[in-house]
This record gives C-alpha cells, structure tokens and sequence, in this order.
C-alpha cells in the first residue's frame, strides 16, 4: 500500500521530466524541420556580376570587369573547370570537404580553443560549405555570425551534392580586383577560361581566396607568390600532385599578358579596384577617373625609356606621378616600366613605400621658417659628430666635402647634408615628424625616437603618392587636402569613384609664407650651383622649384617638380633594392622628371609658382656670407623675409677686406686653408687667378630668364686648388 503523496510526487516527476526532454528536443526538432526546408531558387540562381567599366577623364576606356564577350556574368558550371582548380581550392580551404558534413569538428574545436584563449574570434575554422553560406546570406564575422553560417551549412550539405556546392562556392568566391568566381578571375589575371588553366594558375587562384584584395597578384605580386607557394605545397601534401609537378609549377610566372579586352594604366586601375574591394564598396557602372589616358601614355614610353638608357647603370624600374595642384587630380600613374614584364612588373612604386632620401628636407626647412629662421640664417656645415641613443652619428654630404657656414638658401637648394640634421638637433625629429604626417606621409608611422635625427635625410619609407602630394601643398599656400581619383567635374556619366572620400579635408601643414619662402629657394638655380653644378636638368621654360633625395646605398633616387599648377615626382631604382651605380639627382630621376613635366605642360597650363611678395615676405639685403646687415666690406645679395625676421645685427665677419671667421669655423677654415683653397672673401688679388670669365667672353641672357637668374660663375685657381663662387 503507497503511502499518501507518493503517486503524486513521482507523476509529477514524470510530467517534469517529459516536459524538460519535450523543451530540449522541440529546438532541435525546429532545427532538423529547417534544415528539411527546400532551399529558394533564388538563393542559388547564378548572380548577375555587377561589372565595372573605367574610363579616363575624357571618356576614353581604360578597363573593364567584363568578359571577353560583353556579357556580364561568368558562370561556369563545375565539369568546365580543370580538375587540378577543385583540387587546389580544396587543399588550401578545406581539405576534408568531401568528408564532413558541412562543419568540420576537429577544426572548430581547435579553432574554439584558440577563440577561448584569445578572447575573441581569431581562427574560424570555415569549411568551404561555410564560407558558400557567408556569400548566400552575409553575417558578422562574431560568434554570432559562425553559428548563422554553420546552421546554413548544414542546410546546404543536406540538400546539396558536394559537386554542386562546390560549383556555387567556386562561382561566388571573390577572386580580388573586382572579380567574383574562378572563370572572372581567369580571364584578368591569365586571359584563359577556367578550364584552360595550367597547375600554377590553379594554385595561384586559390591562394587569392583567403586575401582577396591584398593577396592577388596586382596588389602584391610578393603575397601572391607566397600564397601560390603554400597551396603547391598543400596539394602536394594531399596527394594531387607530385613534387617534381610543383617544382615546374613554381617557375611559372605569375601572370601573363592579355591579349584581349583593354587594359590601361593597369597600376591606377588596379588600385581603384582595390581601395574599393578594401572599404566594401564594389558597384557596378562607369567610373569617370582623374586620369588623362594621353598623358599617361606618354610618361609610360618615358619610364621605359629611362630604364633602358640607365640599364648599364644598374636600374631596372622608374615610376612617375602627375597632380593637379587645385583638385588633387591624380592625372597620371605609372607604377613600373612594364606591368606585364613578370611578377615584379606589377610592383606599383607610385603606391610601395621606400626610403626618399633629401624630398624631405623643404619640410624640415618650412618648420624652421616658421620657428623664426630666414633663409638668410647661416648653418654650419662642419665635421661634427651627434650624439644619439644608438650611438655617435656623423653625417656627410653627398659630395663627401663639407663647406663651412651656408646660408639656408643654399644649404636647401643644394642639398647639403650635414645642416640638415644640425637643423633637426635643434627643432627636434619629433617637431619634423609632425609636420610630415599633417603633409600627408602616413607610412611614417614609427616614433620620433625610431626615425631619429636622419629622419630630415629620408630614412623613413614613404610612397611616391605622399610625396607628390605633399609637395602640392607647398604649392596651394601650406595646406595639404586628399588627391582624387575621379574628375572634379564629372557629370552624370559617371559617379563619384568609392575608393576614397572626395570629402574636401583641408589641414595646415605650414604658413602660407613658409611655403612660399620654401618653393623660391628651390626654384633658384644659383642657390643649387653649390651642390648640383651650372648644368643641370632642372632647366625649365616657365619656373619650378625642384628637389631630389637618393636613399643610402644608392637603392633610390627622387625627385619632384611643382609648378603653378602642376605637381610631378618620379622614382628610379631597383625593386629589389640593388643598389644602383654612379646614380644621382642629375643622372638618375632628374632627366626623367625633366621630360615628364614637360609632357604634362604640354597638356596643362603649368602655372607660376606662388610669389613670396605675395605671401606677405619682405625684400631686403644682407651679407651673403653671414646672412647679416652688411657692411661697406660685405659681398651682398637680396633675400626674402618674412615679417618681423629680417636680422638687425650688423655683420661683424668682414674687416678691412678680410673675413674674420667666427670661432665655430676657425678650424674648418684652417683645413681649408692648409689644402690649398682659398676661404677669405677679401685680400690681395695675387692669392687667386681667374679662370672664367676669360677677357673677351660674351654672354646673352636667354629669353625668359629673370634677371636675378642672368649671373655668370666666376671660376678661380688658388695654389692649384679650384674654387667656385656664385
């Protein structure tokens, strides 16, 4: 006999525990009822690829994400795919696909455990299946996220032939460039159709899929190679192929030259797509760019050209950019002499990040006019030795010589080393660093501590875009904005490109007078004699101040134009960093920029360059030797101040027609003296003997030239010693 209670204490356990087995099983029988639901046509229909088409600014065609055929969608069902492109997709994303059922568990636990450890998602461990669920119905890379797309995996693998799944997933998968699918991907990258592809073609596409926008070929052909490498590799590892097959593979070159739809400026073209893969902004239509196709031709044949002239000199590569100083139009891109050469070809130098040697000295020199300095200021240009945390630092000048006091007018234009980094002791490398980000160079992205006091000789890598782009804020009164993809005034026809914003962002970078000051010195020819010499390529019909920069070991050489309206830099060296032989400003980048700015001016009204009287400076003379007020025995010239900075001291360095050398210089001046050159500015006229001007020399001045540009070198001779003085 139960006792009273006990029935009902144990059907209501009863009735407890169906209702907890019903509430468990009722979730799961949802989830296997949902699975069950027949997938919409829709989901699975091949998509329509949104096609892009790029035209120059003119409406000329530059390039298209087309087919070969016009249409816009590439499908490719799975038999016409080359066996080895499955194999390959399969060795590098998901090697047991044929065995799971649309979640690999070994992998999730183990990606689950790294998750655990770090706090956050940072291996997926997503089997193809997933990753076709991710390109069906996109979700949030959380843990939100991988559970949305192992539940529609599950789904998928339940209704779906892995064959068939394996046809969407090759179909959808973004191939980097605005390609989507194998047969897109094909046909831009190999000019072939997916089933006409060779093993290393293959690997290659696969090796994009994990990377799209950064691992392909044009992006980086390095990462490419490196992808190509480990999916050879992993093929090997599975048993599709043998190692003496990956071995020939590797040989291959990455890509080849297409011999159908038009591929222009393939660099420019190359990084639109790409900046709009990277911010998610792939759309179809037609971009209208910044870029003047006629002009871009032109200064691709001058890279080449370059190239060959310098090739017993060990250069291989040039590169060259042209800006339009008002809009920030990028109206030319050459990124390498030749984008389809080899895998090095599509190395884009106007966006690869490199040292840029001296093009950063008129940005130390804009902080120092701003800090109160002229260019009349006198810096010393004499063996010295720096102490800094990683030691003792003796910079040199180019010319390995060093040349006592200099006035920065001369110090600038000419290059000189060693006040450059005297400049930047006494400014700090911190106070440099931060005008140089607010110019735009955002690869310098390392302390000011790191940089150093070389930081004013270009031991920080920055791209040729930065660097032009900063230069054409000198140009538009010290303020920097963004360069443009797209025409200022475009119309209807085509859109704002969505690569970058065309927001119109404006900074201060240097006072208007500051870049003023800054673009004359580097306009003047006779302040460069001192480093460059009387002939020189930066001889122009209209005015442009120009610089150079040579990296250390000769890897690099720069140099950059501005005129009015127009900003040019170009770039010669090697990709691999060889180091070029007997390369400077004159005989490398020089001669290129020389013939670039005057293919754009060509084309565009090159402008004059902002005056200083305009930007508020001040005429007056000085010595020109101690940059003072100077006195009835003082050698004078006129220079640009701004206001409130002309020197009131008189100069006390001439006496009686001798030069009284200040204490600091007394021994570079005693070197000088013991080697036979002449340093005093005065004194008998039997010390020296003048070479040229000779008796009866005739001189005309060319048309065009100011006349504080129509001077005459006088070379002289003392104790067989040769000096120069402008």
């Amino acid at each position: 006999m139960k006792k009273p209670g006990i029935g009902n204490r144990e059907s209501g356990i009863v009735r407890l525990t169906l209702l907890t087995i019903a509430h468990c099983l009722f979730p799961i029988a949802v989830v296997l009822a949902w699975l069950s639901v027949p997938l919409p046509d829709a989901m699975l229909a091949p998509p329509k690829e949104p096609g892009v088409t790029i035209l120059d600014r003119h409406g000329l065609l530059l390039r298209t994400t087309r087919s070969a055929d016009g249409s816009l969608a590439q499908w490719s069902p799975l038999e016409a795919m080359d066996p080895q492109l499955l194999q390959a997709f399969v060795a590098m994303e998901d090697r047991r696909f044929y065995g799971h059922g649309g979640v690999d568990l070994r992998a999730a636990a183990r990606a689950a455990m790294h998750n655990v450890q770090a706090g956050q998602v940072v291996s997926g461990a997503s089997t193809i299946t997933m990753q076709l669920a991710r390109l069906l119905r996109p979700s949030n890379r959380g843990w939100t996220g991988k559970i949305s797309q192992a539940l529609l995996a599950l789904r998928l693998e339940r209704q779906l032939s892995k064959q068939h799944i394996l046809e969407q997933y090759l179909n959808r998968v973004p191939l980097g460039q605005g390609t989507i699918g194998v047969s897109a991907a094909a046909t831009l990258y190999f000019d072939a159709s997916a089933n006409g592809l060779s093993l290393a073609q293959a690997a290659q596409l696969a090796g994009i899929a994990a990377a799209p926008s950064s691992g392909n070929p044009f992006a980086s052909p390095e990462r490419a190679a490196i992808r190509r490498a480990t999916a050879l590799r992993r093929m090997g590892a599975q048993g599709y192929i043998t190692g003496d097959q990956a071995e020939r593979a590797a040989l291959e070159p990455m890509i080849h030259a297409r011999s159908r739809a038009p591929f222009l400026a393939p660099h420019f073209t190359a990084r639109l797509l790409q900046w709009a893969e990277d911010a998610n902004q792939q759309a179809g239509g037609t971009w209208t760019t910044s870029l003047d196709l006629a002009l871009q031709a032109e200064l691709e044949a001058e890279v080449r050209h370059t190239v060959t002239l310098l090739k017993d000199r060990e250069v291989r590569h040039a590169a060259a950019v042209v800006l339009d100083n008002h809009t920030g139009e990028i109206l030319a891109w050459v990124g390498s002499p030749d984008f389809w050469a080899d895998s090095a070809g599509q190395v884009d130098m106007v966006f690869s990040p490199r040292q840029p040697g001296s093009t950063l000295k008129p940005f130390l020199y804009a902080l120092a006019f701003e800090r109160g300095y002229t260019a009349a200021s006198v810096l010393p240009d004499v063996a010295r030795t720096f102490a800094t945390p990683t030691g003792p630092y003796q910079p040199r000048n180019y010319d390995r010589r060093f040349h006592g006091p200099v006035l920065m007018r001369e110090a600038l234009a000419s290059s000189f080393n060693v006040p450059a980094v005297e400049l930047t002791e006494r400014l700090s490398a911190s106070a440099l660093l931060r005008t140089l980000q607010a110019a735009g160079f955002q690869s310098l992205d390392r302390s000011a501590e790191h940089y150093g006091l070389g930081l004013s000789l270009g031991n920080g890598d920055v791209t040729l875009l930065e660097l032009a782009n900063g230069y054409r804020a000198l140009a538009n009164g010290g303020t920097w904005s963004p360069w443009r993809t797209s025409a200022a005034d475009a119309g209807p026809a085509g859109h704002q490109l969505p690569a970058i914003s065309h927001r119109r962002i404006e900074r201060r970078v240097t006072s208007r007078g500051a870049a003023a000051l800054v673009l004359d010195v580097l306009s003047d020819p006779v302040a460069r004699i001192a480093g460059f010499g009387l002939e020189t390529p930066f001889d122009f019909p209209f005015p442009v101040a120009v610089k150079t920069g040579t990296s250390r070991h000769f890897t690099d050489n720069w140099a950059v134009g501005v005129t009015g309206n127009l900003t040019v830099a170009v770039w010669v060296g090697n990709f691999s960093g060889r180091p070029m032989r007997r390369i400077g400003g004159i005989t490398g980048a020089g001669p290129l920029l020389h013939r670039a700015l005057l293919s754009a001016a060509r084309r565009y009204d090159p402008g004059v360059l902002p005056s200083p009287g305009d930007a508020g400076l001040v005429r007056a003379t000085v010595c020109r030797v101690s940059g003072l007020q100077p006195g009835e025995h003082c050698p004078v010239a006129d220079e640009w101040f701004l206001p409130g900075t002309f020197p009131h001291r008189n100069c006390d360095w001439h006496r009686d027609g001798h030069t009284n050398w200040p204490a600091e210089y007394a021994e570079w001046a005693s070197q000088r003296s013991n080697a036979g050159t002449p340093v005093a500015t005065g004194g008998s006229s039997d010390d020296f003997r003048i070479l040229s001007p000779q008796t009866g020399d005739q001189y005309q001045v060319p048309p065009g030239v100011e006349a504080r540009y129509a001077t005459i070198a006088l070379h002289a001779d003392a104790a067989a010693c040769r000096a120069i003085v402008a």
